[in-house]
C-alpha cells in the first residue's frame, strides 16, 4: 500500500526538536500516523521523492529556511510539487510548504510588512470553506498556532481564500481540487507552541513581541489540527507498512541553519 509522503523541509529550534521531535514527528503525532504510515524525505539535506503516483498524498512541513531565498532543494521541491499537483495528487502545505505551494503554483510571497506572527491567534474561515472538504467543519473562528514573519502576498491564480485573520488573508488556501496550503501549524500542540515561545523570547522580545502574553495566550487548538487529520483520514486510507524514512537519494550532509532550525 502507498504511504503518506512527508516532504520534510527543515527542522524547529534545536531545544524544540529536542523535547518535541522534528517536523515529521509533530506532523505524525497530531495527524494520528504511524511512522510505517509515511515515507519521510528530507529534501533540505538533497533527498529527492519519488513520482507521486508513489504515494497517496503529500504533506509538506514547515521549515526555518524561506520560500524567497530560492535555495536549490527548495526550488527542486516546488518543480515536484506543480508536477504533484498536475497528478492530482492529494498535497497539504504547512507553513513554509504553504508558501511553497503558493510560489510554485504563481503566487507570490514576502516578508509580511506587519511583521512576525507567533503564538496562538484567532483565524475566520470564509464562506467558501463551507463547501470544501477540508474546511467545512471548523467554526466560523478558530484558535491557530503561528510562527512565520513570511506570508502568501498574493494568491496564486484560480486559489480560494478558506480562512484569513486580520494579520493575514490567506491563511488557508485551496490551489486545486485536492491541494491546500495553511499557514499555520496543525502539527503544533500547546506544549509545542509554548516551547516554541519560551526558546525564541528574546528575538520575539526584539521585534516588539509581548511574550508574557504570547505565553499565556497559547492554547490547544483542537479546530485547526482536525484539518491535519481530516486530510489523513479522507487521502491516507491507502497508507501502510511500505514506508521507511530517509526514502530517495541518499543524503548530503545537512545544512546547518536549516537542519537545526537556527
Amino acid at each position: 500500500m502507498r504511504p503518506i509522503l512527508i516532504l520534510q523541509t527543515g527542522n524547529p529550534p534545536r531545544d524544540v526538536k529536542a523535547s518535541h521531535g522534528g517536523f515529521e514527528a509533530m506532523v505524525q503525532a497530531q495527524g494520528g500516523l504511524q511512522p510505517a504510515d509515511t515515507a519521510v524525505v528530507k529534501v533540505y539535506a538533497g533527498e529527492v521523492p519519488r513520482e507521486p503516483a508513489a504515494y497517496s498524498a503529500a504533506i509538506i512541513t514547515g521549515s526555518p529556511a524561506n520560500v524567497t531565498d530560492h535555495d536549490d532543494w527548495s526550488v527542486a521541491t516546488a518543480d515536484w510539487v506543480r508536477g504533484a499537483v498536475a497528478a492530482d495528487l492529494p498535497v497539504l502545505g504547512i507553513c513554509y510548504g504553504h508558501q511553497l505551494m503558493a510560489e510554485a503554483l504563481g503566487g507570490k510571497v514576502d516578508f509580511h510588512p506587519a511583521g512576525r506572527e507567533s503564538g496562538t491567534q484567532r483565524v475566520e474561515r470564509t464562506p467558501a470553506a463551507a463547501h470544501d472538504v477540508l474546511a467545512r467543519a471548523l467554526p466560523d473562528r478558530f484558535e491557530a498556532q503561528f510562527i512565520h514573519e513570511q506570508s502568501v502576498m498574493t494568491a496564486p491564480p484560480g486559489a480560494v481564500v478558506l480562512a484569513r485573520n486580520a494579520h493575514d488573508a490567506h491563511q488557508m488556501l485551496r490551489f486545486a481540487p485536492r491541494a491546500w496550503g495553511v499557514q499555520f501549524h496543525p502539527e503544533f500542540s500547546a506544549a509545542i507552541m509554548r516551547t516554541y515561545v519560551e526558546v525564541l523570547d528574546e528575538m520575539l522580545s526584539r521585534e516588539g513581541a509581548d511574550v508574557p502574553a504570547l505565553l499565556a495566550g497559547v492554547q490547544d487548538t483542537d479546530a485547526s489540527t482536525a484539518v491535519l487529520r481530516t486530510f489523513v483520514q479522507t487521502f491516507g486510507q491507502g497508507a501502510g507498512a511500505a514506508a521507511t524514512t530517509g526514502e530517495g537519494t541518499p543524503r548530503r550532509a545537512e545544512p546547518a541553519g536549516v537542519a537545526d532550525g537556527r
